[in-house]
């Protein structure tokens, strides 16, 4: 059974419509990311692109929101880029097209008759962290956006290979399947960064009410209504400058660790 996201995940045009504008930009820049496929934890081929800066440089997995795909980070990961940082930026089995780009990983687990919930791209989550881990032979920041930004928070309490998890939009949304997030945080010391559009936050505060937080650990809020979902960094969005100054700023905390 899938499990329900914030009402914000089933307003898909106006976001569209954003990301257009991005792509319209951005699809004549380079540097151009590489395509590449690995397997999941059941085997099932999952499609990324991957953005090389060099063998050396920190790496961030890039995990996209409800219905969508790897293209959600086709601005972000190359601003990313910029700053020093190796992007692997994943299609996970529950996703769908946008504009004219495919989820060729939901395609793939369509074929093989996989089930496509929420909750099933757990497994994906965590192959691509592992596969990025040992790619660059070090642990990844790992990044998430609505229904992936709860993911990457279960995956970096129980995964060495990440040190570092940003979270943009989580809720508590699989209590039933996995028990409540919030109780599992309490115990979680790795750096981490979560935020929101300004409607979520007092959600978000509550999800990490029973942390003791860290120097390393934070929550922003908007000044402005801002947006749900990494789309929040997106350029061509209003205020998007105050999401990159809270992300630039705890990039280069933890960019050395």
């Amino acid at each position: 059974m899938a499990v329900a996201c914030t009402p914000d995940c089933a307003q898909q045009e106006d976001k569209i419509t954003e990301l257009q504008s991005a792509l319209e930009i951005e699809q004549n820049k380079k540097p151009i990311p590489e395509k590449i496929t690995f397997s999941s934890l059941d085997e099932l081929p999952i499609t990324a692109n991957l953005y090389h800066v060099s063998d050396s440089a920190p790496v961030m997995v890039l995990c996209h929101q409800a219905r969508w795909n790897k293209i959600e980070y086709v601005e972000s990961a190359k601003t990313f880029m910029e700053m020093g940082f190796n992007c692997l930026a994943i299609d996970q089995r529950s996703g769908g097209p946008l504009l004219e780009f495919q989820n060729e990983t939901t395609l793939a687990a369509q074929e093989d008759s996989l089930p496509i919930d929420f909750l099933d791209a757990e497994q994906d989550i965590i192959a691509a962290v592992n596969y990025a881990s040992n790619k660059y032979n070090q642990p990844v920041i790992l990044v998430g956006s609505s229904y992936s930004s709860t993911l990457v928070l279960w995956v970096a309490s129980e995964n060495d290979n990440v040190k570092a998890v940003i979270s943009f939009s989580p809720g508590n949304y699989f209590v039933e399947q996995k028990g409540d997030l919030s109780l599992r945080l309490q115990n979680l010391k790795k750096p981490m960064l979560v935020t929101s559009s300004k409607e979520e936050a007092q959600d978000v505060a509550v999800l990490i009410s029973k942390m003791e937080l860290t120097e390393l650990q934070s929550q922003f809020e908007p000044e402005g209504t801002g947006y749900h979902g990494a789309r929040g960094l997106w350029k061509t969005n209003e205020g998007n400058e105050e999401y990159w100054s809270s992300v630039t700023e705890f990039l280069n905390k933890i960019k050395n660790l």
